[in-house]
């Protein structure tokens, strides 16, 4: 995750029917599976310009108590959902989530949907890199399995690679570019 530094997220989504299979691999590779944590995701919408338009995204997660907002980018590649982000945190606690959307409507920010997942987090030593993978129940949408790294500009071509590997190791097929926000709106067309 970036605090205002050139960093990109490196990331590739893939659906999957159920987890068995990419547990029993994630557990060859010596790979211990956290437990699920429930996120909520609020989306905010630029007042001058369309956020969904633009392929930015603007969101405080809340997980448990604790608190982050986060800025993406726009996609800079047609492969991969590689993109600009800055994420900060905020203060822990039931309330900070309302008060700062209270703070962004102040500032013309509209809230346009929420996304509710259960994540369990693991961590992925590959090609001597820490890839950080996630097991995803997202409601109204299914099973999903996420790879990710945080990359400087320069590193992009080999955190691509990186995560293509692993992929094709963990036996993940047919990436899904569309974030899980842009999968409900399309859903709901």
């Amino acid at each position: 995750m970036s605090y205002g530094t050139m960093s990109y997220e490196v990331e590739q989504k893939f659906p999957v029917d159920d987890f068995r299979a990419i547990e029993q691999a994630l557990r060859s590779l010596g790979v211990e599976i956290g437990r699920a944590e429930e996120e909520v995701d609020r989306y905010f919408n630029h007042p001058a310009h369309d956020f969904r338009e633009s392929d930015e995204a603007l969101r405080i997660r809340r997980k448990g108590t604790a608190n982050r907002i986060t800025y993406k980018g726009p996609r800079v590649d047609q492969t991969t959902k590689t993109r600009r982000e800055i994420e900060l945190p905020l203060p822990d606690g039931d309330d900070v989530p309302r008060q700062w959307q209270g703070l962004l409507e102040t500032l013309g920010f509209s809230p346009f949907n929420e996304v509710r997942k259960r994540r369990r987090k693991v961590q992925i030593d590959w090609q001597g890199r820490a890839v950080v993978g996630t097991l995803d129940e997202v409601d109204g949408l299914g099973t999903f399995v996420e790879l990710e790294l945080i990359a400087e500009e320069a590193d992009l071509d080999d955190a691509r690679a990186c995560i293509a590997s692993l992929a094709e190791r963990l036996e993940l097929h047919q990436s899904e570019r569309r974030s899980y926000l842009r999968l409900l709106l399309d859903k709901r067309r």
